[in-house]
């Protein structure tokens, strides 16, 4: 199916790299207009001749409120609508609970769920007026049932499960559906380069037998921005290769 998404506006955060990389880029590959932010470069985009003109950069902190928020008013002015958003930039620790950097774990609340959930609250004033849209949230399999040596990630990633829940439930009204996508290990470039390290054994706890690729993470987030799920809100879907079983 092509088109999925035509005429649609969509923001992808953390599309630098990664499952926000692949899912901004299958977004414009589906018709919408992609404002694709992350804080590094964006260089991946000038190389794709096929979605040129679809994905506009924006080298952006999340983190800065001010910035922020001005960008979406940009937006706003510029097609007098905001369809989709995509909460997919994120920070990733792995330590154990006596060696938690507490200064990292700030910034990973900050960056996790604070602006995250700021986000949400921008965009669907927006979407409010319009009485529809469709915001994704990436969760993980760690704030579902937990993981040793993470602790603190899994800490944020349990408030961002039960803020996409409590933002579905106040939502609701404005026919403004809110989910969150649950991955387990994603065979990213980040997470690869310490798998050898600290998780190799751990793909024979998954019973496919291998790491999920982000683009497969991005087919689900695809699923969500498109109109094949207009009547799911509220729901933290695993993409985990059976490891939840």
């Amino acid at each position: 199916m092509k088109d999925l998404l035509k005429e649609k506006i969509a923001i992808v955060t953390g599309a630098g790299a990664g499952i926000g990389k692949s899912t901004a880029f299958l977004f414009a590959c589906q018709g919408a207009i992609v404002y694709a932010i992350d804080i590094k470069g964006l260089d991946w985009i000038d190389s794709c001749d096929e979605i040129k003109g679809k994905i506009i950069p924006l080298q952006l902190d999340i983190c800065d409120f001010t910035s922020l928020k001005a960008a979406i008013v940009t937006i706003k002015k510029e097609h007098g609508h905001i369809d989709i958003l995509a909460n997919i930039a994120g920070i990733i620790t792995y330590e154990m609970m006596p060696m938690i950097n507490y200064d990292k774990f700030r910034t990973m609340i900050e960056v996790n769920v604070v602006a995250l959930i700021n986000l949400m609250s921008l965009v669907s004033r927006i979407m409010m007026r319009q009485q529809n849209g469709s915001i994704i949230n990436m969760a993980s399999m760690v704030g579902v049932k937990g993981a040793k040596g993470q602790l603190s990630y899994s800490a944020t990633k349990g408030a961002v499960i039960s803020a996409t829940k409590s933002a579905a439930k106040e939502l609701a009204e404005y026919k403004i559906r809110v989910n969150a996508v649950a991955p387990g290990m994603v065979g990213s470039e980040r997470f690869k380069a310490v798998l050898a390290d600290k998780f190799a054994e751990k793909i024979n706890d998954i019973p496919f037998g291998r790491l999920a690729e982000p683009e497969e993470i991005a087919n689900l987030c695809l699923f969500l921005a498109s109109d094949a799920s207009a009547y799911m809100t509220g729901q933290i879907i695993g993409v985990d290769g059976g490891a939840i079983i």
